[in-house]
Formats: structure tokens, C-alpha cells, sequence
């Protein structure tokens, strides 16, 4: 395979291309692709999932290729939301007729909606809403769990419902926040008849055993899968940024705690203070590709939680099925290390920290302190508005002591390395971890045009793979838009 062929053949995290907005994965196998249902949300907004359903696939054997098949579900197409509301993290199964069935929660309606497709690519058609037999709406009857984040398993012509959102919230918070008063808080499962919308009875609270601590209890995003002969239920915790994970004999549970799968700042391997990069809520799930196990979840990027995007990593499990912790990389999807070789874009950084640290962003993106996140700290955005129009993304306002960290790059004696960026003048101290030793100074030259530096060649430590942080040094900021092994 030629040069050109294998640098067309990487995938990186993100995965999908960077003007795409994509968090709430939930990955799906049909046919042959890898499919991820998700939300959509739209650079530069004030709240989360403003955009319609798009859905993107790729092929199991080349995670590399990934297509998208354009809107699949848009806000008006169902009934109660006539005020066109976000439509929250969706999840979608195949069902026992062979059809394709969109589960989602469409904001402020209180209800769960379906919508069914022939192709697990849509476009999907709305066919109902969750409810009982008496038509009342799960949601809307007395003692109903908050519709939220819905999650589904069909497993011998039986199909599982799974909602629910926040144990022990107050119901001043529920309502200020989302204009609704749940009268039953935290995680519920239930089953539905043969059509798919029909509750065959009233939902089950799932418990969740041997939990260590309250944050890392059930927050969220409610996820379901089957792993031989045990039922794994995934869920965003308090704690907001991690995926944890539970254990179980039945799909209705009692659920073991064992452990966190994802946390987009790493927090977990690394203590609170010390996260990696900047970190968000999360949502996402576990799906196997040829033998190999991959978590999904998402990054925040623009100072606020509204402008997620998918990034995967490898994860491993144990032969007593339990999994271990994944990192973040730069290099998520691919198999095994990026080449030493061409461009990279900077928005690939799996680390982003500033002199200070890195920080939680809230959802509120308001106030002195949000003033004080865009003056102090970088962060990923892009020009322009939202999706195709500005594809470029970019690390905007490193500042002096601000670190991007990429990892990780096949083994190489040496490296020859320029990055293209604007701003102040200054240097990038090159490491090849974040507290290692400086293997290079690349010198950058003020200026408000994007432009390329001289390139500096250093020797790369003697191992199997390395990384490179870069940290800015110097008195003002600069954006950095990608680097270049030459």
C-alpha cells in the first residue's frame, strides 16, 4: 500500500470529520456497518441538540470510511413537539420483524417517541409514542420515571425499555431546568409488546449494587448491551464526565457496579485536579468490531457543553468479563498507532490543558467566570457557523504554559517537525510526555494569517509508540491549527 493509501486509511478522535457534532453515541452493527446513533448539536448554540438526526456508518472492516446518509429524523416529524425542541440522545434496534425501530425523547414533551425504518439508515417515520394500554403516555401518568434517554434491548422476541434521569433531584431543580416535575427519579426498565411502543407493564426501578460512592451512581444516559450470557447496563454518572458501568443475570437487573469505562478527561487514571483535557457530561456506549472491543463517548470543544463531538477508544476486557478503564488517544479508531509521516490537524489533541489545569464546563455559558475560561484557557472550535460551511477546526488562545497533547504515533528515531499557526510570537517546547524532559523548541513568528514554521528535527525515546506535547510558550496567544512531520 502506498504512502498516500495508508494516510487515507487512519481514523483519528474525533472520527467523524471535524465540523460534525455528533455526541450521545450509541454504536450500532447492521448489515455489515458500523452504524452511530446519536444527537446533533450545532456549533455555536446556547443548548444542547438544536440540530436534526443525522446518522453516519462505516464498514466493519475499514473504520476509516465513514459515510453520512444525511437527516434521518427531524424535529417536526413528531406530533407532540410542535414547538420543533432539541431531540435528545436517541437509540435505535432492530426488531423482531426485521424492521429498524428510532427510540428518542424529544425536550419538554414528557414522552418517549418511536419511529421505524426498513434500512437501519432511515429515513425513519414516526410511528408512536411509549405508552400503555389505555393510551396514557410513559411520562405523563402519575409516578412515571422522567421519558429520558431512552435505551433498548430486543432479545428472544422480547424488547427492553430502559429511561430515566438524576436519583434525588429536587423537583425545584427539575423544573427550573427542563419545565417538567418527574415524580419518580433515577433508572427504570420496562418491557414493550410485539409492536414496539406498548408497555407490557409498569416500569421497574434498577438497582445498582455495590456502588462506592454516590458520584458514581446513575445520573443519565442509559445504555443496554448483552455480552455472552450477562446483561451490562451503561450509564453517565453524577460525576457527569465518566461512563460507568453494572453487571447483571437479568435485564431488569439487580446491576453490580463494576467500574468506569470512559471519562473524556481521563479522570479516573489521573486524579480530579490532574484531567487531561477539558471535560463535559457524556454519554456513549460498548459495540465489538472483529474481536475488538471499542467504548464510545464524546468531548466538549467552544468553552461549553453544547458543541460535543464522538471520540471512541480501544478498551479491553478481562476473561472475567469486566473491562479496564480506556485512555483517551488521538488515534481511537485506527489499528494501532498513527504513521510518523504527513499533516495532522490540531484538533485531534487528546490533551488540552492550560498553565492552570484544565476545568468542568457547565452548561452555563454566561457570566464573569465563563469570561474568565475564554480569556485564560484554550479550547477547540472552528470558524464560521455550524457544519459544512467552515469544516476547519482548530485550538483557539493558547496561552503561555498551554499544552496539546497527541497520542500515539508509531516508533521513530527522529522526528523533523513544523506546525502552521497565528498569533503571537513565541515558541513550542516538544516533549514526548507532559512531565518529560524538552526534546525541541520550535520558534513561531507573529502574525494574524495562519502560517508555517521552520522545521526542527529532534530524536524520539527508544519505544513501541510515543506522543508529543506541545506547550506554548510566550506573552500573548496563538491558535494552532495543525503540525507536519517532514
Amino acid at each position: 500500500m502506498s504512502y498516500n493509501e495508508d494516510m487515507k486509511k487512519q481514523v483519528f478522535n474525533p472520527y467523524l470529520p471535524n465540523y460534525e457534532y455528533i455526541p450521545d453515541g450509541e454504536p450500532r452493527i447492521f448489515e455489515g456497518r458500523l452504524y452511530i446513533y446519536g444527537s446533533h448539536d450545532k456549533f455555536g448554540s446556547r443548548f444542547f441538540c438544536d440540530n436534526d438526526y443525522v446518522l453516519w456508518s462505516a464498514p466493519v472492516d475499514d473504520l476509516s470510511d465513514w459515510t453520512c446518509h444525511g437527516v434521518i429524523f427531524r424535529k417536526d416529524q413528531d406530533p407532540l413537539n410542535g414547538e420543533n425542541n432539541p431531540l435528545f440522545a436517541p437509540d435505535a434496534i432492530q426488531g423482531a420483524d426485521g424492521r429498524y425501530y428510532l427510540y428518542y425523547a424529544p425536550c419538554n414533551t414528557k414522552s418517549i417517541g418511536v419511529a421505524v425504518s426498513e434500512k437501519p439508515y432511515g429515513p425513519f417515520d414516526f410511528l408512536s409514542h411509549v405508552k400503555d394500554k389505555d393510551g396514557r403516555l410513559l411520562g405523563q401518568r402519575d409516578f412515571d420515571p422522567y421519558p429520558f434517554d431512552p435505551a433498548v434491548l430486543c432479545e428472544n422476541k422480547k424488547t427492553y425499555l430502559y429511561v430515566g434521569f438524576a436519583p434525588d433531584l429536587s423537583w425545584d431543580f427539575m423544573e427550573k431546568e427542563f419545565g417538567t416535575i418527574p415524580l419518580s427519579s433515577g433508572a427504570y426498565v420496562t418491557e414493550l409488546e410485539e409492536d414496539m411502543y406498548t408497555l407490557k407493564g409498569w416500569p421497574s426501578k434498577i438497582e445498582i449494587l455495590d456502588c462506592p460512592d454516590p458520584g458514581h451512581d446513575f445520573f443519565e444516559a442509559s445504555s443496554i448491551r448483552k455480552i455472552a450470557d450477562r446483561y451490562y447496563f451503561i450509564y453517565s454518572s453524577w460525576n457527569s464526565h465518566e461512563l460507568c458501568y453494572a453487571i447483571g443475570d437479568d435485564p431488569k437487573g439487580p446491576f453490580v457496579y463494576k467500574g468506569i469505562l470512559h471519562d473524556n478527561g481521563d479522570i479516573g487514571l489521573v486524579s480530579e485536579k490532574d484531567r487531561v483535557t477539558y471535560t463535559g457530561n457524556n454519554h456513549g456506549s460498548l459495540i465489538e468490531v472483529n474481536g475488538q472491543w471499542y467504548i464510545f463517548g464524546h468531548r466538549q470543544t467552544n468553552y461549553s457543553t453544547f458543541a460535543r463531538q464522538g471520540i471512541a477508544e480501544k478498551i479491553c476486557i478481562n476473561e472475567d468479563g469486566t473491562f479496564d478503564q480506556a485512555a483517551l488517544t488521538s488515534c481511537g479508531l485506527n489499528n494501532g498507532p498513527l504513521l510518523p509521516q504527513g499533516s495532522y490537524d490540531a484538533a485531534i489533541a487528546c490533551h488540552l490543558t492550560s498553565k492552570q489545569g484544565a476545568l468542568h464546563y457547565l452548561d452555563n455559558c454566561e457570566g464573569e467566570g465563563f469570561q474568565d475560561i475564554r480569556t485564560n484557557h484554550p479550547a477547540f472550535s472552528q470558524e464560521g457557523a455550524d457544519r459544512e460551511d467552515h469544516p476547519g477546526q482548530y485550538i483557539r488562545n493558547m496561552r503561555d504554559g498551554s499544552t496539546a497533547g497527541f497520542r500515539y504515533f508509531a516508533h521513530s528515531d527522529a522526528c523533523s517537525l513544523s506546525v502552521i499557526s497565528r498569533g503571537d510570537e513565541g515558541i513550542f517546547e516538544v516533549r514526548s510526555a507532559l512531565k518529560e524532559p524538552v526534546l525541541a523548541e520550535i520558534p513561531l513568528t507573529s502574525g494574524n494569517d495562519y502560517h508555517e514554521s521552520e522545521s526542527i528535527t529532534f530524536r524520539i525515546p527508544d519505544e513501541d509508540s510515543f506522543s508529543l506535547y506541545f506547550t506554548y510558550k510566550g506573552k500573548g496567544s496563538i491558535d494552532f491549527l495543525s503540525f507536519s512531520f517532514n
